[in-house]
């Protein structure tokens, strides 16, 4: 079996095993959270355990966590900037605080690398 059929199949099965916990749970809200990245983060570090040895994959679950902390930063951000800002559009304030990911998430990845944390 490809490695391509086995990200997709179990891309599937965690994708729906995360909208099921997403169901369950209150607010609706969170289903969103629970269906997309929590998923397909799981189902890259099961394919890579599957390929690689123990040391890449916990490089590559530390540099998902570095890129979980600076999407908390950039999502703080637009909460900030748009409760500041009620008049100004969501699009708006959303494309001028990806320089908030990105720079966060540069930083942090600098610092790990420095640290030989992250490869």
């Amino acid at each position: 079996m490809s490695e391509l059929t086995l990200r997709f199949l179990a891309g599937g099965v965690i994708v729906s095993v995360f909208a099921v916990c997403g169901e369950v749970l209150k607010p609706k809200t969170f289903a969103g959270i629970f269906g997309s990245a929590p998923s397909v983060a799981l189902a890259t570090l099961g394919l890579t355990f599957a390929t690689h040895d123990r040391s890449y994959v916990a490089a590559e679950c530390r540099a998902m966590i570095v890129g979980s902390v600076a999407l908390i930063a950039y999502c703080a951000t637009c909460v900030v900037l748009l409760r500041a800002r009620r008049r100004s559009s969501v699009w708006r304030i959303a494309a001028m605080t990806w320089s908030v990911w990105f720079v966060t998430s540069f930083v942090l990845w600098a610092a790990f690398r420095d640290a030989r944390v992250l490869p």
